[in-house]
């Protein structure tokens, strides 16, 4: 019962989540467009030739590598090559020297955490969002890896402490008014927080980190969702209705069908006196 209620909670956030990097720009590596194009060419193509054909594509880099162990073009159509034959753990090698020879590019240790998470080797995937978040305190993408790993390994604590020490440094560099740009995103930060908080039931907690961030960016339309889609799970539809008109009427054109949709959607009624009755069966559990 308690698995099926966390499924339930961790789909009903899927959006918000998919929405917390939104105003957060980012490079896109060439290789991830050039993947889907080629898995769509891959699918009306034979397997044998197929095959054959990768096989000779990795044998051409791995040669152009021995002479040129840092040739980039290689690297990158090796990892290509290796994804596109399904073979993770061989795309691991190159993965790993791209990220070494572009460490102020995070999209390639991203990428590679990402990859050794898949590979069920949680210790590295960790171990390379450190050294990510170590270079770029800020970098949201490698918190929120790393917030899903612990997460995932019933760390919850861990996690916690990850998102405030660094909503701590946030707000300490905020405070300084000689400090040139942030590299933080507060308010992201404060819905990661919030995300934690929601998934480990501490709604109490959650609503208040909401509330700062509805605070802190009037402008900004996330904490809105985020405390909207609290209080739909808690049965406060009304409420969370007021919250969400107010969300799309501040979020950009691009995401505002999307919120209507969300504003839309009824979900099951259920009481207060269900809700008591729902956390103490988690309780006992």
């Amino acid at each position: 019962m308690k698995n099926a209620k966390t499924k339930k909670r961790r789909w009903i956030y899927a959006t918000l989540v998919l929405m917390l990097l939104a105003l957060i720009s980012f490079s896109i590596l060439p290789i991830v467009s050039s993947m889907v194009q080629a898995q769509q060419a891959d699918q009306s193509s034979l397997v044998t030739t197929k095959s054959t054909r990768l096989k000779n594509e990795a044998l051409g880099y791995q040669l152009v590598l021995e002479r040129e162990p840092d040739n980039e073009n290689a690297l990158l159509g090796l990892l290509e090559t290796r994804l596109r034959q399904g073979d993770l753990e061989a795309a691991i090698t190159p993965l790993e020297r791209l990220a070494q020879l572009n460490p102020e590019q995070p999209d390639y240790g991203i990428l590679l955490a990402q990859s050794q998470q898949q590979l069920n080797n949680y210790e590295a995937a960790l171990n390379t969002y450190q050294e990510i978040i170590a270079a770029n305190p800020g970098d949201m993408r490698a918190l929120k890896g790393m917030v899903d790993l612990y997460m995932n390994q019933n760390r919850s604590q861990a996690a916690i402490n990850l998102v405030q020490n660094t909503l701590n440094e946030a707000i300490k560099e905020q405070s300084n008014e000689s400090a040139s740009e942030s590299v933080f995103n507060l308010t992201s930060l404060q819905l990661l927080l919030g995300e934690i908080y929601s998934e480990q039931e501490r709604y109490d907690d959650a609503l208040v980190i909401y509330d700062q961030a509805i605070k802190g960016d009037k402008d900004d339309f996330r904490p809105l969702l985020a405390k909207g889609m609290l209080l739909r799970e808690q049965g406060e539809e009304n409420e969370a209705q007021t919250l969400f008109k107010e969300a799309i009427l501040k979020a950009p054109v691009q995401y505002k069908e999307q919120l209507k949709d969300i504003s839309l959607q009824r979900p099951q009624e259920k009481t207060k006196e269900q809700m008591v009755d729902s956390k103490e069966t988690n309780k006992t559990e």
